[in-house]
């Protein structure tokens, strides 16, 4: 049994980690919300907790980054909406503390990234592709986390920069599409947890990899799996495809 402190906690995605650490056997020794003073982490370190899961704010999170590394703790982080500041400061914090950062916990997810990764490898620049999601209507961020990090596979997979390459918001006379653009596309609406497809289209055939969340479920317990993983691991910079073996 592990100690988890959940950072975010009164969220709907921290509500759903509390039953998936439940679920797995563990216990959720803190919860603390955006804003929450973290000296509770940082004073008591071990003591108390075993790994934090970060599902709050990009505002709160060098601060929560801060509180892992005086803890000594492990700390996965889901939050998404991040900017390149917040990327250099888990950089930094990896070099004292095991860090696993992810734009979707879904094993799933972590799964379909690494396919698109592959097809994107072995396809050519001459076959277009096209990253769709769609998401409830009180999502603040788009793209949203897992379609850049779908994005990025198909970019990694092509031996390419996502941020030269990305095409989004089309609107208007935008002219003839670039051979070598990934696309991306938003849709909100409803209560939908998170539909993602990666289309990639080539003269007269199409391929289209996609996945279906029908509850937010499945991500709290991919992080639970995930923050299972990192107990125990030296410090560094982590993802999902460490936790499912994947290259």
């Amino acid at each position: 049994m592990a100690n988890f402190a959940v950072i975010g906690h009164q969220g709907r995605m921290g509500q759903a980690l509390e039953q998936a650490i439940e679920q797995a056997g563990h216990h959720l020794a803190m919860g603390a919300d955006v804003g929450t003073d973290l000296g509770g982490i940082s004073d008591s370190g071990r003591a108390s907790c075993d790994v934090i899961v970060d599902f709050s704010a990009p505002t709160a999170l060098i601060a929560n980054l801060n509180a892992a590394k005086a803890a000594g703790l492990p700390i996965l982080i889901g939050t998404t909406g991040l900017d390149p500041a917040h990327f250099a400061a888990i950089k930094e914090a990896s070099a004292h503390i095991p860090v696993l950062q992810t734009g979707n916990t879904s094993l799933g997810v972590t799964l379909l990234a690494h396919l698109v990764r592959e097809a994107a490898s072995k396809l050519g620049p001459d076959w277009d592709i096209e990253v769709l999601e769609m998401h409830h209507r009180h999502k603040v961020d788009a793209p949203s986390g897992t379609a850049k990090l779908l994005g990025e596979a198909a970019a990694t997979g092509r031996g390419v920069d996502l941020a030269d390459n990305m095409e989004s918001g089309r609107d208007g006379h935008t002219g003839a599409r670039e051979e070598g653009a990934i696309g991306f596309a938003t849709l909100r609406g409803g209560s939908v947890a998170g539909d993602h497809s990666v289309i990639l289209a080539g003269d007269e055939e199409r391929i289209t990899l996609s996945h279906s969340a029908e509850n937010r479920m499945i991500f709290a317990r991919g992080a639970v799996r995930g923050a299972e993983w990192l107990l125990g691991r030296e410090a560094g910079r982590y993802s999902m495809n460490d936790v499912l073996g994947l290259t």
